[in-house]
């Protein structure tokens, strides 16, 4: 009888544990689990509960930023027409140049003489080039149909506009980057060479000093000076971006009123539409954690 009982309960399975490097546990598989399992999982742990209004102010740089591009179209469509002239463009660049320069100085927080002089020296770098390099610029594409030009600087505007850093995270300081991503770059450089293709159908090398300087001014400064603006008052952020949508949205109402309607469905697609969906979709997120993720490893460093 008690050798009965013995062999018995040594056919008995033993509880099964959760082991991780034990091996196999007799009388159960490999792949075996019992009721204890999801005990410890959670749903939905890391998800970000958002609010639509905050949604709706952070979708305002985006709109922003499409304004300026759109002004910047504008300002090319103008001189391609002869509607301005080179002086009318050297004084709208001297006019972006100062109030850009001002901006910076009066959001600096830590405002010295060696910052203005690096501004200045920069700036002054940045337009002897481009007085170098203008009648280059000139004849660059005096061999490729206009059609084409056209349809390339479109393509470039567009990929720009779709690969730019909108949230401003390569942006560490006034005037410095800190670890550009090949996205921005990319973003960058085809806006530069849409500014040249676009720079090269101009008449006189003035012209396209002119142009090319403005060009430049916006798509590699006016990033610079947003972020600084939003850094110093986001509700200076957002009157700005208003006044700049009615501006946008009036001078593209005197050129065409087809490309007005169009602006003006993407700015409420950008900055309605969109958030509202970002809110409804959330109800459909479905988020499982629970012991069996990968372990997140923390070290603790310590001088």
């Amino acid at each position: 009888m008690d050798a009965c009982t013995s062999n018995c309960s040594s056919l008995t399975p033993q509880r099964w544990r959760k082991v991780a490097y034990g091996g196999m546990q007799p009388g159960y598989d490999d792949n075996h689990t019992d009721e204890t399992f999801l005990a410890d999982m959670v749903m939905n742990a890391s998800v970000v509960k958002r609010d639509i209004l905050k949604v709706m102010k952070d979708s305002v740089s985006i709109s922003q930023y499409l304004c300026i591009v759109s002004l910047v179209v504008l300002v090319w469509s103008y001189t391609l027409r002869s509607t301005l002239d080179e002086n009318s463009l050297l004084l709208l660049d001297t006019s972006l140049l100062g109030s850009g320069f001002l901006i910076l100085v009066l959001t600096e927080e830590m405002l010295s003489l060696n910052l203005l002089f690096h501004y200045i020296l920069n700036i002054s770098f940045f337009i002897t080039g481009l007085s170098v390099l203008a009648p280059i610029y000139q004849t660059l594409t005096r061999s490729i149909s206009s059609d084409s030009i056209w349809a390339v600087t479109i393509s470039l505007l567009m990929l720009h506009l779709f690969l730019h850093d909108y949230s401003g995270s390569t942006i560490k300081a006034p005037g410095a980057l800190q670890n550009p991503t090949l996205t921005s770059c990319i973003s960058l450089n085809a806006s530069v060479v849409a500014s040249v293709f676009v720079a090269s159908r101009l008449p006189s090398r003035i012209h396209v000093f002119a142009i090319m300087l403005f060009s430049l001014l916006v798509f590699l400064f006016a990033p610079l000076v947003t972020y600084c603006v939003k850094k110093y008052s986001f509700r200076l952020h957002l009157l700005f971006s208003l006044a700049l949508m009615v501006v946008t949205l009036s001078f593209v109402y005197i050129l065409h009123k087809l490309l007005f309607v169009l602006l003006l469905g993407l700015l409420v697609f950008v900055n309605v539409v969109c958030p509202y969906f970002l809110i409804r979709i959330q109800e459909y997120k479905f988020e499982i954690n629970g012991p069996w993720d990968e372990a997140k490893l923390c070290f603790d460093i310590t001088d």
